[in-house]
């Protein structure tokens, strides 16, 4: 990979981690609120739940981003962890937090749904 890609991926990367951190510093939506109302109270609970998957998941792809941001540093980034093989650019420029080719990426979907299967 040649290095105005690898720096390009670097900011992406260093702009996605500003964002997400930023966005993860909003928890004003998980306070809890009171009401005589139940219908109310529910609406808020459902909020609530809906507020912390999107934390949770701000959070996981703040660390895979991280994660991306220490192999562009130790000269890994653009490697599969797995088969040790070049990721592709196309899927670099789509998914710059990715560890996995697109094989390797798709063979662990597969390996996730059997287990959730069984």
């Amino acid at each position: 990979m040649k290095k105005s890609e690898l720096n390009g991926f670097r900011k992406a990367l260093e702009n996605m981690r500003s964002d997400l951190t930023s966005a993860n510093g909003k928890r004003e939506t998980l306070a809890i609120c009171t009401s005589p109302e139940e219908l109310d109270r529910i609406q808020d609970a459902s909020n609530r739940d809906w507020s912390m998957c999107g934390l949770e998941r701000n959070s996981n792809r703040l660390r895979e981003v991280r994660d991306a941001l220490g192999r562009v540093d130790n000269g890994a980034f653009g490697v599969c962890d797995r088969c040790e093989k070049d990721i592709g650019l196309k899927r670099l420029a789509a998914v710059p937090w990715t560890s996995l080719c697109i094989a390797c990426q798709e063979a662990a979907d597969r390996e996730t749904t059997l287990v959730m299967a069984a």
